[in-house]
Order: C-alpha cells, then structure tokens, then sequence
C-alpha cells in the first residue's frame, strides 16, 4: 500500500493537504509492473495514473503499426485526457523496467480535481500540451501506408481496396477516371493499369495482388512453423474468436486466410443487435478488433493463402496451403463461412465487376457517389449495405423476391429502412437480365404483375443468401444435401467408439464452427460462440487423445518379471 508520504513529493499531490494526501492513498490501487508488462491497452476503460518509480513506454497504434511515442518518467500522470472526454483510452503505456503505479478510478480523479485549483489547472495545462503534441504529431506523420492507383471497376483496384479496407490499413484510392492528371504524378514510367505504392517507395503491379500488398506491407503470408496445435481455416468472426481463445488458452494456433479477415460479416456496415455494442459496430471494425486480440495473446494470423488438402496422418492432420506450403496440426476448426448464391439473370456473368458484384464492401461506397444504387436481397447484410450506400448514392432499391422483409431482417433494420428517404423497397421482384457495354447501365426486373421493367442502373448490389464454400475438402468429410458440414449428432457415419463432440465432423479432430456448419444460425454472435465453443471441445479431444496413447503405451510395454 502506497503511503501518504511517498505521495507528497509529486506535482500532482503536493498541492494536497495531508488528509487529502491520505484519502488517496487508502483509496488508490498500488500496482508493481515488470519490465514488459503492460499497464493499460489502446481500447480499454480509461484510469488515471500516476508513475512512482520506474519508467513507462506509451505506444500509439497508427497507421497500421504500433510506435513508441513518449515515456513517462516518475511524477508523470496518464488518462486524464479520455476521462475527462468521457472516451476508451487512446494509447498503450508498457513497463520499460520495473516500475510502480498507483491507480485511480474516475470517481476519485474527479474527487482529486475538485481538492485544488492548483491541481485542476496543472491537470488541464498537460492535457493542453498533449492535443497539441498530437496535432503536430499527425501534421508530421502520414498514416497512410499504401496508394492505390486504378479504374473503380478495375478488379485488381477493387480486390486490393477492399482487402486493405477490411484489414484495417490506412489506404488512399485515387480514381483514374476521375482524376486522371494525379495519376499521372502518382504513376512511376514503367507502370500502367492499376498499382499500389507501399510506405512511400515499394510499388506493385503486373499483377496487382493482395499477397504482394501484404508481403510489402510486412503482414505474414506463410506459417512461421511447421507443427501446430490447432489449424483454424477462415478468418471470420467465428475464426477469429476461435484463435483468440485457443491462443489465450495455451495452445498454438494458426489461422489461415484466403482474402482479408472479417469474412461476410466484413461487408456489414453497422451490426446494431450485437451485444456490448448499444451504438452499433461495423463489420470490418469487429474483426480488426478481433484479430489485435488474437495477435496479443500470440496467435499466427496468415494471410492471402488457401487451404487446398488436408488428409490424415499419425498424431493429426497434415495441411496443404497454396504454393505447397506443408504443416501438421493435432486439430482443425473448419470456420470457412459461406458464398453469396450466384444469380442466374441474362448479363450477370459479363458485367461482373463491371457494376455487377457479390456483396457490398463499404469501399464501394466512392464508386457509388450520386448514383443508382440496386441491391438484390432481404437479408440484415442487404439492409446494412442499403443503410450504408444511401448516405452517397442518389437512390437505393432494395429488390426482394418475397413479399416482404420481416421473415428475413431484424425489424430494427426494417424500422430505420423506412426512415430513409432515398431508399426503396420492391418486393415480389426479380431481377431477369443485366445489360451494358463496356459498364453496367440497365437491369430488366419484372414484379408481381409478370410485367418487365427496364430501369436505369449504375450499381447492382447481389446479396441473396449463401453456399458452402468446402469444394477442397476430402469426400469423406460428411456434408448435407446443399454441401454444409455436418457435425456431432448430424453425422450418419462415425468410426470411434466414443460419441462425437457437438461441433466435431466425421473426421475426428475436425471440428466445424459458424455458417458453413449444417443447420447453423448463421448470425455473427451464434459463430462467435462457436468458434469459442470449438476450442473447448478441442481440449477435451486433445485430452482423450493423450490418454488413448498413453494406454496404448502401457499395453506395449514389456512387463518387468
């Protein structure tokens, strides 16, 4: 416990009097940190902290990265400024040795303001400093970390800004069609088409992908090891959650992604039912936030690969990434998600990416400025991207096939629809043909009255539910009639004399979590909890595991006579 007297000879309490000095300290959390150790995360609740000895690293998340930007010496204060702005905390601070803190919470901040004036103006005098500090810091420092050059219906632009979109980095777009003189300036001699320029200097093109985005940009693209605990395939929420609980859990995880964490959940642009979350969170802001958690408690996040085979072998399963790239995992958890259902309508197929695509990115939302915006579904995905869109596009239509909303959406969704005044709602549609030359610029839509319609369209939206994306798994892998997996009591064949576990396939140590699963609630929440659920069932397999073996140990093993 911190004394009064050890209070007095800081700034900040000096100007108390002794029974002030010592309601504090009686009050005050006195906490001891090793070198290393974090004191506070960017993110959290804030507190007000008051180093005594030691030293303190404050890292700032910016731009992608996490950088040192200041140290805090004994007698400095911290968390003043996002208590006083009533928001999370706005940087890290870490132990650079062994240090001691003391911790007040916003009741007895405010209580130690309202003891002095000479406080209160010493407190406010700092926050001064540090907004100006950050002023100049971010006038200083461009957080932009990748420039991206190329036509809206490029695919390559498009793919590459919807990957940086979702994975949270910083990215300007310069469009050009509309501004073809910067690209100009922006473009180096030996480039054409569409290219990226990483942190100021690494330009990439021909082709334009995302693991050459990534490798540049210094995010991981092959598994650091070759052994694992637990391979989890897909980097959706359900993915995500599961690598967060297994990492924090002990166990050594990798997640494996193809495109971008987020999965479909990443193209919703506000989820407002999720619970924590009363003002409503993004998509890609959930993920982002997942995979810093993953990362923090050490889970290996590889992105821009697939999982194209996996087959078993002694002690697990062997998995085959693109680029034959090899490892071994005691267990999997299959969290692949699903594909948004191909529309079988005239001219889909020729447009695509050319007006025509298959979700709705919130990175769309520029090529979308002033437009005719037509987005075919009647789910809570399609209701976001409509809510969404509608802040640039001049109309936006919602095309249903039913006869109304409230079967498929959240009626809050639905609520905040009808609000809208650009947005239109046409039910018992059907889109039957697209058509333009070198861009989309009509549909043909015929509506209950079997009349075809031909409207104007600048962007069509297709959201129309989902399929199993599990083309690359072995046949033995047991799959319903429309290809998602099954699992625990759903299995019809099942080789081991023990029962399966509620989210374990007909491969043992496979589990399955979220969309893809048969019979799954499809809801972000729903595969949150069983991405997490997963890893439980994966330590009680992993446990059953090691005791089969040590049996089979002890039944080979030569008696002593």
């Amino acid at each position: 416990m911190i004394t009064p007297d050890e209070l007095k000879p800081f700034p900040i309490f000096a100007c108390l009097n002794d029974s002030q000095r010592l309601r504090i300290a009686q009050s005050a959390a006195d906490i001891h940190l090793q070198k290393g150790e974090w004191l506070i995360r960017e993110g959290e609740m804030p507190w007000f902290f008051v180093l005594i000895k030691g030293s303190l690293d404050m890292e700032k998340e910016y731009g992608g990265s996490s950088k040192i930007r200041g140290r805090y010496q004994p007698g400095d204060f911290y968390g003043e400024t996002p208590i006083l702005l009533d928001s999370l905390t706005i940087a890290s601070l870490r132990a650079r040795e062994p240090s001691r803190v003391i911790r007040l919470d916003r009741v007895m901040f405010k209580e130690l303001m309202g003891s002095s004036a000479e406080c209160t103006n010493l407190i406010f005098q700092t926050m001064m400093k540090r907004v100006t500090a950050t002023r100049d810091y971010v006038q200083e420092n461009n957080p932009m970390r990748v420039l991206v050059v190329g036509a809206p219906h490029d695919p390559d632009c498009r793919s590459i800004r919807s990957f940086l979109s979702t994975n949270r980095i910083p990215f300007e777009w310069v469009d050009s069609e509309r501004d073809p003189d910067r690209v100009t300036l922006c473009m180096p001699s030996h480039f054409a088409g569409s290219f990226a320029i990483v942190d100021g200097d690494k330009c990439i093109a021909e082709p334009l992908t995302a693991r050459k985005v990534a490798d540049a940009l210094g995010l991981r693209t092959s598994p650091a090891n070759s052994d694992y605990d637990v391979l989890i395939v897909g980097g959706g929420p359900t993915g995500l959650a599961a690598a967060v609980y297994g990492a924090s859990e002990g166990l050594r995880v990798v997640l494996v992604e193809r495109d971008a964490v987020g999965g479909q959940a990443g193209f919703s642009s506000r989820i407002e039912n999720y619970l924590g979350f009363p003002n409503g969170i993004s998509g890609d802001e959930l993920s982002s936030r997942a995979l810093r958690q993953a990362n923090r408690f050490g889970a290996e996040i590889v992105m821009t690969r697939s999982v194209e085979k996996l087959e078993p072998v002694d002690g697990g399963y062997e998995v085959q990434l693109d680029g034959d790239i090899r490892v071994r995992t005691r267990a999997i958890v299959l969290a692949t998600g699903v594909e948004w259902r191909r529309l079988d309508a005239e001219g889909i197929d020729r447009l695509h990416g050319k007006g025509v695509l298959y979700g709705a990115s919130r990175t769309e939302a520029q090529t979308v400025i002033g437009k005719q915006v037509f987005i075919v579904g009647g789910g809570n995905s399609a209701g976001q991207a409509a809510m969404y869109f509608s802040g640039y596009a001049a109309s936006v239509t919602l095309l249903v096939r039913g006869a109304g909303l409230e079967r498929s959406m959240s009626q809050y969704l639905i609520a905040q629809l009808a609000q809208r005044g650009n947005i239109f709602v046409e039910t018992h549609t059907n889109v039957v043909s697209v058509d333009g030359d070198a861009y989309l610029d009509s549909i043909v839509t015929v509506g209950s009255d079997g009349q075809a319609r031909t409207r104007t369209a600048d962007a069509l939206f297709l959201m129309i539910g989902a399929k199993a994306k599990n083309n690359w798994l072995p046949i033995e892998l047991e799959r319903d009639e429309h290809g998602f997996i099954c699992t625990g009591r759903d299995i019809a064949n099942w080789s081991q004399q023990r029962a399966p576990f509620l989210l374990e396939t007909s491969m043992p140590g496979v589990f399955c979590a979220g969309d893809v699963r048969h019979n799954s609630i499809q809801r972000v929440s729903s595969g949150v909890g069983e991405g997490s659920m997963a890893i439980a069932f994966i330590h009680q397999y992993l446990a059953t595991e090691n005791r089969a073996d040590q049996n089979a140990v002890a039944r080979t093993a030569t008696p002593s006579s």
